[in-house]
């Protein structure tokens, strides 16, 4: 793997049956970057997601993500990477400190670390008053925030998001990303996947896949002068149309 690249993807390929989910991508993602990984419904992102964090094999090509092998290393790979999906990231019938407790477990933290880290992570997100209520209960976007950080527990080199602000309002979203932000600034890789395509403009540089394959990959500001568009969501579209 090239310094400063702590995923490096050639020819990866995902098959099912005579159906091609995706198709031969190639691309890398630099340390302490924020990587757009965009498309449609079915586009193969959330297939080729992953093959990245270790929980779907490859059915050929190469992929090397924190410095392992996803082939052969799958297991290495999910130690040195936070995951965080729109469907499941929390319990909700555990308290917001159970579950940041829990997950400290899971990610194979001290207990004297995981009573450090959930110690700081409640102060810093001000959940003082809502430590002890289930998780159930909150807000989606103070779960999603939370599930956020609980990503973050064990200093991964990379985390991955997929769709992290689905069904959340605006100023939860603009929180959100000042997180996703304050991460990348201390050197923590983001690689998300998202819908909204404006989000897209927040990312250092984007990957749009159409039907499997990666059709576009470059800076929000070089793609819309690329495609001659004033948006991401007029490039994306440009791209969809063929």
């Amino acid at each position: 793997m090239q310094e400063n690249n702590v995923i490096q993807v050639k020819e990866l390929t995902k098959k099912f049956g005579d159906f091609t989910a995706v198709n031969a991508i190639t691309f890398d993602v630099k340390k302490g970057e924020i990587f757009g990984f965009l498309g449609a419904n079915g586009a193969g992102k959330t297939t080729a997601m992953k093959m990245l964090i270790g929980i779907s094999n490859p059915t050929s090509g190469e992929a090397n993500v924190a410095d392992f092998n996803v082939f052969t290393n799958a297991e290495d790979v999910k130690k040195n990477i936070g995951y965080m999906s729109q469907k499941f990231a929390l319990y909700d019938d555990l308290t917001v400190k159970e579950n940041i407790t829990f997950f400290g477990g899971i990610y194979g933290l001290s207990r004297k670390r995981i009573k450090e880290k959930s110690n700081a992570l409640i102060k810093e997100l001000g959940l003082e008053k809502i430590a002890n209520h289930l998780v159930g209960s909150l807000p989606l976007g103070w779960k999603q925030k939370i599930a956020f950080s609980v990503a973050l527990l064990h200093e991964p080199k990379i985390v991955f998001l997929d769709e992290p602000t689905g069904g959340v309002d605006p100023i939860t979203r603009r929180q959100f990303w000042e997180m996703i932000y304050k991460a990348s600034h201390e050197g923590t890789t983001i690689f998300v996947t998202t819908h909204y395509m404006d989000e897209a403009e927040y990312c250092d540089r984007v990957s749009i896949m159409v039907n499997g394959k990666i059709e576009a990959l470059d800076t929000p500001k070089r793609l819309k002068e690329q495609f001659n568009s004033k948006s991401m969501n007029d490039v994306f579209l440009k791209l969809a149309r063929g």
